[in-house]
């Protein structure tokens, strides 16, 4: 069967190329004998392969010398608690609210200190990034969600947080683009839409923000326990890392780097919006200073067409276009592994569609 066009938000597309050298080591990596699926994380092999993904994740990433980095199971919304659990050192911590996965966050940090709502973009369905941000007085941080898988945003400029410190999950942006860590106090990411199968998060943190958690914190929910152990104090989501590893091999050797990626990100995004924008039969709800390169919302004129849309979309290889229960419509996401071709074979049945039904 021929591979389709996958447009899921995640779990997503894998480069073609890190699935195949997958495939080609799965029975036995590196003349081991085995597969990074059944053999001890604490053997030596496994031991070069984990600390070559950190290595590879600072290279590509730039990361400073004073963040540390842990691999964590739990993925993204365990991090919602973590924060706060080691971040919240005054009992208090700002959130801005720009979709589903940032209110789940600063509902979850409720339940360890006082969150503030400092902005929101409630109030227009979640269609733009609010830019009057200011941190109140005795925040420990500030927390943002900083491209929104379901709604279809991004922020196109950080906050301003001044000597607070930024806190960004980036689970469905990260390393789409050049990103300046030293501008973040931590940022952290499920691996499950541009770096790896589903299954873990990883944390970049400012070392001087570890070690502050209350001595009633889980063990496993402390970064200092994960991180001093080099993401080994427990069995690592060994298979994760591995591919995680892969991916950023792909972007180093064949893509090149981040620069070269955030240019073919926004190839695709330019087409994909100037169809949108040249036509009246499929609408996107975001406006268009804070529209995601990664996630493409849209809609038919009708509920009845936009089932249509996606069921002949998914005949014609398209598949995973269905929008999110919040929003409906439909929902695009070009993530890195994403093809140009995709999002060309996307507009090419968007305009039969639309001359079809229009």
């Amino acid at each position: 069967m021929a591979r389709v066009y996958n447009f899921s938000a995640g779990p997503s597309m894998l480069p073609q190329a890190v699935l195949e050298r997958a495939r080609d080591e799965l029975l036995d990596y590196g003349g081991s004998g085995q597969s990074v699926m059944e053999m001890s994380h604490r053997s030596s092999v496994y031991d070069a392969i984990i600390r070559d993904t950190e290595a590879r994740l600072r290279r590509v990433l730039k990361i400073p010398d004073n963040y540390k980095v842990g691999f964590f199971q739990g993925g993204a919304s365990t991090q919602f608690a973590m924060v706060p659990l080691n971040l919240m050192t005054t009992g208090e911590a700002d959130y801005v609210v720009t979709g589903n996965f940032s209110k789940k966050a600063a509902e979850e940090a409720q339940k360890f200190g006082k969150v503030h709502i400092v902005a929101s973009s409630k109030d227009r369905n979640f269609t733009y990034i609010p830019s009057d941000i200011h941190c109140t007085e005795n925040a420990s941080y500030l927390h943002i969600c900083e491209n929104n898988t379901i709604f279809g945003t991004r922020y196109p400029v950080l906050p301003d947080t001044g000597e607070v410190p930024l806190v960004a999950d980036m689970s469905s942006c990260i390393l789409s683009r050049p990103t300046d860590v030293s501008k973040y106090g931590l940022i952290y990411f499920g691996v499950q839409k541009n770096v790896a199968p589903a299954g873990m998060a990883v944390a970049v943190v400012r070392e001087d923000l570890l070690g502050h958690a209350a001595p009633t914190v889980p063990t496993m929910l402390n970064y200092k326990t994960i991180i001093d152990a080099d993401s080994m104090y427990n069995t690592p989501p060994c298979w994760c890392i591995y591919m995680m590893g892969l991916v950023l091999q792909y972007l180093e050797e064949e893509v090149g780097g981040l620069d070269e990626m955030e240019r073919r990100n926004n190839e695709k995004a330019a087409l994909l919006y100037d169809y949108l924008d040249s036509q009246s039969f499929f609408n996107n709800p975001v406006e268009k200073p804070f529209r995601s390169i990664m996630n493409v919302t849209f809609t038919s004129p009708s509920a009845e067409l936009d089932k249509k849309f996606c069921k002949e979309a998914e005949q014609r290889g398209l598949v995973n276009l269905k929008g999110h229960r919040l929003v409906g419509g439909m929902r695009a996401s070009i993530y890195n592994a994403m093809p140009i071709e995709g999002v060309r074979a996307l507009i090419a049945f968007m305009r039969e569609f639309e001359k079809e039904n229009g």
